[in-house]
């Protein structure tokens, strides 16, 4: 297998984009990153785009083809990739397998995501399509709910406390004031999340990632030839991807998810380095509550000490790990399709030195983790800058 690496990056910006349509939005992410990679349409061998749910957002299917269609790339192969919230994740690392393989040398990945265009009941049932219909999203469980069960799991297990996942947002909406294609840039007090409406106790409004539109994307190539095109190419170090049980309810452990773990051991094991040698990653905060879980999965603190990490600061600028410091799903914004592929753009910019005032200095080594529905699926990727 050939190594491979990032080129080139785009995104929009995150938010209720009224004024924007799903194709214009690709168009533009993907614009801007073929502009940052400098190349042309032409260039392009293929082309894989996250996208968890169109037909029910705004009521469109056949998306591969009517992405290429509109950037008049045709008769390029397009391919949708579809994984609930990871999507993006697996469109990437999808995109990587095709150039790590030899098939392809020039491939964009991208991920896009109009969720505005449904009332909030609609938005609500489109996202619970990616829980058990059966077992779960007809009896009314939704993701608030079932977040909530493992956020009362783990307080109750290593006495997680409210405050504690109060932080996370805390911490997320002042990285997005910092980050111009952010959603949200005002930031909020630990008493303005406690204060918040409940949404599914312990999870309040604040504890909660948005509705949210957006696009972003990347270009790959073969690393020996991304010199070529970028004095700073960012090589994909490693690339895990795993699955769960799709309900809640059949899994080994409600504080833990497996996906994560396994897709991680697998990223670290290709990229041949361990979790603390990462200074940045962007983990998949749909819920205060699951980045919490996330850094302990990904091996940045023991199983239950999440929660006491993120209270002394050690995820912040400064601290034993950088997460999220593009806003996260939380203060960034969550255009599902789109999250896994904007992750891989915030780390890219990261390692770059490009990230201004949210920069991490001195980074070398970032991680990604895009996460599916509770955590059915998970996909890891881990970054380096190439000398």
């Amino acid at each position: 297998m050939r190594k491979v690496a990032i080129i080139g990056v785009g995104t929009t910006k995150f938010g209720e984009l009224w004024w924007s349509s799903f194709r214009e939005l690709v168009m533009e992410a993907g614009i801007r990153a073929l502009e940052d990679a400098g190349i042309g349409g032409d260039d392009i061998d293929a082309i894989y785009v996250g996208n968890m749910s169109g037909g029910q957002f705004i009521r469109q299917e056949h998306l591969a083809c009517l992405i290429a269609d509109h950037a008049g790339l045709n008769p390029l192969p397009c391919t949708r990739v579809e994984a609930a919230c990871a999507s993006g994740g697996l469109a990437l690392r999808q995109a990587m397998i095709a150039v790590a393989s030899g098939m392809h040398d020039i491939v964009v990945a991208a991920g896009v995501e109009k969720m505005s265009d449904v009332i909030g009941e609609g938005a609500v049932g489109a996202l619970a399509s990616a829980s058990d219909q059966e077992w779960e999203a007809f009896v009314g469980a939704t993701f608030p709910s079932l977040y909530a069960l493992m956020a009362r799991r783990h307080m109750y297990e290593f006495g997680t406390t409210e405050e504690q996942m109060a932080l996370v947002a805390v911490k997320n909406h002042a990285f997005a004031a910092r980050n111009p294609c952010a959603q949200y840039h005002t930031k909020i007090s630990v008493e303005d999340v406690l204060r918040s409406p409940p949404v599914c106790t312990p999870l309040k409004l604040l504890d909660c990632s948005p509705i949210s539109d957006g696009a972003a994307c990347v270009v790959l190539a073969p690393a020996e030839e991304a010199k070529r095109y970028t004095d700073t190419p960012i090589l994909i170090a490693g690339s895990g991807h795993a699955t769960d049980t799709l309900a809640l309810h059949s899994r080994r452990s409600l504080v833990q998810l497996d996906a994560t773990v396994e897709a991680a051991r697998e990223a670290y094991r290709m990229a041949g380095l361990t979790p603390s040698e990462v200074q940045v990653a962007e983990v998949h905060d749909c819920f205060t509550i699951a980045e919490i879980m996330a850094i302990e999965d990904l091996g940045f603190c023991k199983k239950g000490e999440g929660g006491k990490m993120t209270e002394e600061g050690q995820t912040n600028l400064g601290g034993k790990v950088v997460v999220n410091p593009s806003g996260g799903l939380k203060g960034k914004g969550h255009p599902v399709g789109a999250t896994g592929i904007a992750q891989a753009v915030e780390i890219v910019l990261q390692l770059r030195g490009e990230a201004g005032k949210r920069q991490v200095e001195g980074a070398q080594v970032g991680l990604t983790h895009n996460v599916g529905g509770t955590g059915g699926t998970a996909v890891v990727h881990i970054f380096r800058r190439m000398g």
